[in-house]
């Protein structure tokens, strides 16, 4: 097992309930090194974090455990289908419809007063 795997294996085990459950898998290609992290479905909200705060900073720390060694490194963490209850906020922007531009009407203002 390559460092730059053992670290993500190490903190991520430090972090949640069930670190035997925690499981990693390391592919290098003209892209770099890409971990694929796979967790206990419970514990994805701990590795995950706040807003995503927590896989952020996993990810910062990795890319300089691989700038040590000379290698680009990237963290995907596997996520089984249907897990997510809710749409992340990118993704309901994408998929909700823009509101149309309504033509301009003409108001009457005969009854108000503008004098203030």
């Amino acid at each position: 097992m390559e460092k730059d795997q053992e670290f993500v294996e190490y903190v991520v085990k430090a972090l949640v309930d069930n670190p035997q459950a925690v499981t990693s898998d390391r592919t290098v290609d003209e892209m770099g090194v890409l971990i694929t992290l796979k967790v206990d479905p419970a514990d994805l909200g701990q590795v995950i974090g706040r807003q995503g705060q927590t896989a952020k900073s996993i990810r910062t720390l990795l890319r300089v455990v691989g700038a040590k060694h000379h290698a680009r490194v990237n963290l995907k963490i596997y996520e089984p289908e249907g897990m997510r209850s809710r749409p992340r906020p990118a993704d309901s922007m994408a998929s909700a419809p823009r509101p149309q531009a309504q033509p301009e009407e003409e108001v009457d203002l005969s009854a108000v007063d503008l004098s203030l």
